[in-house]
């Protein structure tokens, strides 16, 4: 068998798309070639690509025969730049949708981070008849906490460091990210600031994006019931970004949902319980086939 390679430089692609008023190059990551596809979308954290949120679980859905895009949201990664004065969840849905459209994909199963779980939904929500499975992590829906106050501790220091991006707000921010940050070295900080004040347009749109409109992920709650297709939700129980109970109103809303909550857990479900989240992941896309 054929060795196979997981390389962010090997896989970068760059795509135009037109999808209603949006209008951008949109760079994604190509592996694989299987007929399934899975599509994964990132979180809002600034530096953030789908490469640096997945790049730890591409190749088990590769070596399962997946075809699998990592795709970078306009304002994020090598995207476009883009202020969003609106919803950035139907924003990344277009998005998404322009670039399934381009690449003459019908249908995927759909994985969401934080953010990308907002997006995912929204375009689920709009599109059902396009997703086979939806796997949400740290994101789903907006709306407010029943237990935390909003906006949320995590969420602070994500904007702080937005407005006021070094190397001691990355920290403050990561410290609480993960439960376990011992993990996260000088060098890996330090080269994640390096890849945000890269795009200091990213980082700008994003404070004027927040400044225009604080809301920019809305409550799906009242439409959730109506998503058919089979959904995994997995979360932290020490989420400090997005808390819990957004899990379970998903898991409560949702028909065809299950949920499973890790402990000792953050808001980076597949990186700090990478092997439990490929083994889940791979047998939930691989049920009732």
């Amino acid at each position: 068998m054929t060795d196979i390679v997981i390389s962010e430089e090997q896989s970068s692609r760059f795509v135009d798309i037109v999808e209603g008023d949006l209008k951008a190059k949109v760079h994604y990551n190509d592996f694989g070639s299987g007929d399934e596809v899975v599509i994964m979308l990132h979180g809002s954290g600034p530096g953030a690509t789908s490469w640096a949120n997945f790049s730890q679980n591409v190749e088990p859905l590769v070596k399962a025969g997946y075809r699998v895009i990592l795709l970078d949201c306009p304002g994020w990664g090598k995207s476009d730049p883009i202020v969003s004065t609106e919803s950035r969840s139907h924003l990344n849905a277009q998005a998404l949708k322009g670039t399934m459209d381009a690449l003459g994909i019908q249908k995927a199963h759909l994985i969401g981070n934080s953010m990308g779980g907002h997006s995912v939904t929204a375009f689920t929500l709009d599109n059902p008849e396009r997703v086979g499975k939806l796997i949400l992590m740290g994101g789903g829906t907006g709306g407010l906490s029943t237990f935390t106050p909003m906006p949320t501790e995590g969420i602070k220091r994500l904007q702080a460091l937005y407005r006021n991006p070094t190397l001691e707000n990355l920290r403050a921010m990561m410290d609480i990210f993960v439960y376990d940050p011992s993990s996260l070295t000088d060098e890996l900080l330090q080269q994640r600031l390096e890849n945000i004040l890269a795009r200091q347009d990213h980082l700008d749109n994003f404070v004027k994006s927040i400044d225009t409109n604080p809301r920019q992920f809305p409550d799906f709650g009242a439409r959730l019931s109506s998503i058919t297709a089979p959904t995994l939700i997995m979360w932290g129980r020490d989420d400090r970004f997005v808390p819990m109970d957004a899990a379970l109103r998903l898991v409560a809303h949702i028909p065809n949902a299950e949920l499973h909550l890790f402990n000792r857990c953050g808001h980076w479900v597949q990186w700090e319980h990478k092997d439990r989240f490929n083994a889940l992941v791979l047998d939930f896309l691989a049920a009732d086939k």
